[in-house]
């Protein structure tokens, strides 16, 4: 029973989209949330780690469906958000002819990715994750004379077709390499093996589906579309690159090479994405850029083989910035209120105090040095609130609470993931310039603050604003392209 119940999301959605309208829609996706209900009770009360189901075909290549402690609250978060999202759509184009065009595009949407998480194989996960970016595709060119729209849905199909090609490139090395696409029996047939070609393609891939630097211009750029299309990106899409190096970690700590580049990467949009929101005006731009700096973080936390804390940060934030682009409209209420003054010196020093307090109690609790560093990230950005005595108290709970989950979530996915990954020199050379790349934001955040600021940090604060020109440089390549 329970897998047909795990496959009822994906098949109402689906039948959804051929007869669209918000109610039915709506219906489509209570079930689907139903499903991902009902199967993440199945997977607790059935006891062991993972179940595959219809697992038919040639070399775990067919119609499998794996639920585990990876896919099942993942399962849960894309259920929720689109439900969500679905019903938020129904008020917000009421009226707009092109309703029942975008219900039927949005519910094929969230049914391949749906199908990209409860895939068993990696042949299935790969026609999923194809289909995902093609249906999004229709959504992101909802309003066709939107020039911007349509450029930024032009460069966001040729950054996925260069994914799509390296994930078909890291299926054929798998097969070749394992004998075998069943994510089960690849995890056993990894274990010990060497070989990094099949993680660096793996990594490629999860790079530019999450739209990483340089190739990352086309998400500040969506935001031309409709908002909740914006909210549904954080619905297993914009995050399906780190749901891929979630599910295939065992494949991907075999290549140091791609673990490096993860930091690397990861690390340098992180940073990048932070300093270029400071600047927005816009608050879903500026969203649309805390977004890929979230995404670079959490590719960071897969780098550094903090494999647990990823899947924290993918759940989390998902479902903080899906709430964020939904209440998008309450910014007027937001400007009313008195900007925040720079914080003083002092404050930096509580922050120091606070991630010196999490590293003790990481320690403590028996975290990985990599989900410790990554937790002083983290904690070092507090700076900026702490303005008064007072707020160490809270700044404390913040560290319990953040040690206490990232315990739960290691615990919780203990069986599921790598429990360690080995991390050269250069890859932690990497994360310690990535925190010291934290600490200078917050001092730039700071000076960013002051009134006036000085005329270098005027025309810092200019070159920020627009990205440092890359997405400018990108259009013109793409104009160049489209005349010759």
């Amino acid at each position: 029973m329970l897998p047909w119940l795990v496959a009822l999301g994906p098949v109402a959605l689906l039948a959804a989209s051929l007869r669209p309208g918000p109610r039915v829609a709506l219906v489509a996706g209570g079930l689907a949330f139903a499903a991902a209900v009902l199967a993440m009770l199945g997977l607790l009360a059935g006891g062991p780690v993972a179940h595959v189901f219809v697992d038919t075909g040639v070399a775990g290549i067919g119609l499998g469906i794996r639920l585990d402690a990876i896919s099942a609250p993942m399962l849960l978060l894309v259920g929720f958000i689109g439900l969500i999202v679905l019903r938020f759509s129904g008020r917000y184009l009421d009226g707009d002819p092109g309703q029942g065009r975008y219900f039927a595009w949005a519910c094929r949407t969230l049914a391949a990715v749906l199908a990209l998480i409860v895939a068993g194989n990696l042949a299935l996960f790969a026609v999923a994750w194809i289909a995902t970016s093609l249906c999004l595709h229709q959504l992101l060119i909802f309003y066709p004379d939107r020039p911007r729209a349509v450029l930024a849905a032009r460069k966001k199909f040729i950054v996925s077709r260069m994914g799509d090609a390296c994930l078909v490139v890291a299926l054929l090395l798998c097969l070749a390499q394992f004998g075998t696409l069943e994510f089960g029996a690849m995890r056993d047939a990894a274990a010990g093996q060497g070989g990094w070609m099949p993680g660096l393609f793996l990594a490629l891939a999860a790079l530019l589906k999450s739209a990483q630097f340089p190739v990352h211009g086309w998400l500040p750029e969506v935001m031309e579309t409709p908002t909740p299309v914006s909210a549904l990106l954080h619905a297993g899409i914009i995050n399906a690159g780190g749901y891929l190096l979630l599910r295939m970690a065992d494949v991907l700590v075999q290549s140091p090479v791609a673990m490096d580049l993860l930091i690397l990467v990861g690390g340098a949009t992180a940073l990048f994405a932070s300093a270029v929101m400071l600047t927005q005006t816009s608050i879903k731009v500026s969203l649309a850029w805390s977004t890929l700096a979230q995404m670079g973080f959490m590719i960071l936390q897969c780098g550094l083989g903090a494999f647990s804390a990823a899947m924290l940060h993918i759940l989390a934030h998902a479902l903080y910035k899906a709430h964020g682009f939904l209440s998008a409209g309450s910014v007027v209420a937001e400007a009313a209120r008195p900007m925040a003054q720079a914080a003083p010196p002092a404050a930096s020093w509580r922050a120091c105090g606070l991630a010196a307090l999490g590293v003790v109690l990481g320690l403590a609790a028996g975290l990985s040095p990599a989900v410790i560093l990554l937790g002083a990230m983290l904690l070092v950005g507090l700076g900026p609130f702490m303005t008064e005595r007072r707020d160490l108290g809270f700044g404390a709970g913040v560290v319990l609470a953040w040690v206490v989950l990232q315990a739960a979530a290691a615990w919780a996915l203990a069986d599921a993931l790598p429990r360690t990954a080995e991390i050269g020199v250069l890859g932690w050379l990497l994360a310690g310039l990535v925190l010291a790349g934290s600490a200078a934001l917050v001092v730039l955040q700071s000076r960013l603050r002051r009134a006036p600021p000085g005329p270098r940090l005027r025309a810092l604060h200019v070159h920020l604003s627009n990205g440092f020109y890359i997405n400018a440089m990108a259009d013109r390549l793409l104009a160049k392209g489209a005349r010759s």
